[in-house]
Order: structure tokens, then C-alpha cells, then sequence
């Protein structure tokens, strides 16, 4: 039977115990989805799921800056990494902001026409300056450099049947579906509970005194024991 995961046998949401039905319980909260591939992906390894959640919650969902920012942000380094299955659902997730075209703009590989949004959207994709970067700007560009690669390395292209995904109208309306969840601003925080135990590194200095800091310093720790967590090679 045609899966769009590779490599890994997901737990799914009704089977969840522990730390993985608590992580699935907060998406469905807070990113409005029960089922979320790439975090499906990552479920055979409760703490790298965990700190990966934490680390996407406290930089692209919570906080001050804009929603908005942060997605053109995420879009950019999904772009920049080539991963069209982070590419679909961030295009898609602009939509929910209410920027149906700065959405297809990007998309389309154009240049926004805001220019807060064309320099963050540069900054994205190829690093350079010249705007405003805070915490979250760039605690959302680390998370989807990890997220980017679990996602080329263990799901298909498809994020829907068909590649339904790369239709304008599916990206509209499946924006619409979850601009309510996109547009409400969850209290920064509340994953690092889900993290508190797991070994951390100290908070980086972009991110020190903040939930995105604390969370990057237990995902750089959780990924740095990745090679005991894989199993054996058939």
C-alpha cells in the first residue's frame, strides 16, 4: 500500500502514550491538526519529537512577532532546502495569515511586495541582511532546517493525493480551513514542559532568557544523540 512516510513505522495518535500523546494532544491544539506527518515521522523517537516540537511551537506559534513574518521565514528556508513537502504546507499556512498573494507570490518565485517581508523573505533563502531578525525569526529558521531534511529524508513529495498541494485553489481553501488556528497567538512556554527532562545545552545567545532559546538548547542536545537512537542497519 503507497505511504508517504519512509523508513519509519509512525505511532499513530490513537496508540500514543507518554510523551508522544502528549506532544499529538498540544498540535491539535495549538497547530490545529491531530496528524502531522512530519511530526508522524519523528514519533518512534518520543525525545527528538518532543524537542523538535518544542523548538517549532516556541519559535513559528508562540511569541510577539508576526505570524506572518515567520511563515514567509519558514517558506524561505523550506525553499532555500528544496523540500517540497515543507514548501506546500508553508505556502498553504500563509494562506491561513490572510496573504493569499504574498503566499502564491512566493511561491511562484517572486519577490513580496511589502519590503519587510521581501528582506525577511531574502534573509530566509540566502542569509543576507538588512531587516529586523529577533529570537523567533531566527529560532524558526533553525527548526526548519532540522524539520526540512527529517521531512526529504522520510516522507514523499506528497503531502496530499494526486500532489493535490500544488493546486492554487486546494492551497486557498485548505488555508481558509485554518486561519482561525493560525491566527491565535498561543502562550509561549508551554512545551518546555514536555522537554524539562531530557538532557539541554546551554541557551544560545540569540535566544538566552527566551522559550525558543530554551527549546533550541534541548533539540541541540536530543539531536546530538541521534546516532544511539537509530536502529540497526539491515
Amino acid at each position: 500500500m503507497e505511504t508517504q512516510f519512509r523508513y519509519v513505522t509512525p505511532v499513530q495518535p490513537q496508540a500514543a502514550t507518554g510523551r508522544v500523546a502528549k506532544v499529538y494532544a498540544q498540535l491539535a491544539d495549538d497547530f490545529g491538526m491531530a496528524r502531522m506527518a512530519v511530526f508522524l515521522t519523528l514519533s518512534p523517537a518520543p525525545d527528538v519529537l518532543a524537542a523538535t516540537w518544542a523548538m517549532l511551537r516556541e519559535s513559528l506559534l508562540a511569541g510577539n512577532a508576526s505570524r506572518t513574518a515567520k511563515e514567509v521565514v519558514a517558506l524561505g528556508v523550506s525553499m532555500a532546502n528544496r523540500c517540497p513537502f515543507c514548501v506546500a504546507a508553508h505556502t498553504t499556512l500563509l494562506h491561513a495569515t490572510g496573504d493569499h498573494r504574498l503566499a502564491e507570490t512566493i511561491a511562484a518565485g517572486g519577490t513580496p511586495d511589502d519590503p519587510e517581508h521581501a528582506a525577511m523573505l531574502a534573509w530566509a533563502t540566502s542569509r543576507r541582511g538588512g531587516v529586523e531578525i529577533g529570537p523567533e525569526h531566527i529560532g524558526t529558521a533553525l527548526a526548519f532546517h532540522f524539520i526540512n531534511r527529517m521531512a526529504s529524508a522520510l516522507l514523499t513529495e506528497n503531502l496530499l493525493p494526486a500532489n493535490l498541494q500544488n493546486s492554487r485553489l486546494v492551497r486557498s481553501v485548505g488555508g481558509r480551513v485554518m486561519a482561525r488556528t493560525v491566527r491565535r497567538r498561543p502562550t509561549p512556554g508551554a512545551s518546555l514542559p514536555l522537554v524539562a527532562d531530557l538532557p539541554a545545552r546551554p541557551e544560545p545567545a540569540w535566544g538566552a532568557g527566551t522559550a525558543a532559546g530554551a527549546a533550541y538548547a534541548a533539540l541541540r542536545a536530543t539531536g546530538a544523540a541521534g546516532g544511539e537512537l537509530l536502529g540497526d542497519v539491515a
